[in-house]
């Protein structure tokens, strides 16, 4: 995350930290009970670290291991998501893999160049 530090972010800037569109984040809001942002005295929503961890971790879940939205449901429920310090595990891992994904993409883009 850019500044670890911050305690609130807003739905723009998660969106675009985590690449999912605004409308999707909302469902998710209604399918996963452990995903239930704080609203500001103006009625927007307001994420925490805690937050974004569980929307990468729900990312995981479904775009790359596949599950459908029950199943995702059951393998958070089976690791206690309720607590941010179980999340950061599967969390720290998710983000080595995507960042291992970009760092090969780039060498590949940079091979091509010289080649």
């Amino acid at each position: 995350m850019e500044n670890p530090s911050r305690l609130y972010y807003s739905i723009s800037e998660v969106c675009k930290l985590t690449d999912i569109k605004p409308h999707v984040l909302r469902y998710w809001e209604t399918e996963f009970k452990a995903l239930r942002p704080q609203k500001n005295s103006a009625g927007n929503r307001t994420y925490r670290v805690k937050d974004i961890k569980l929307i990468y971790l729900i990312k995981h879940l479904l775009y790359n291991e596949c599950y459908t939205i029950k199943g995702a449901k059951q393998k958070l429920a089976e690791m206690k998501v309720k607590d941010s310090s179980q999340i950061d595990s599967p969390f720290n891992e998710i983000k080595a893999n995507e960042l291992l994904f970009e760092l090969r993409k780039d060498l590949s883009e940079l091979f091509e160049l010289l080649s």
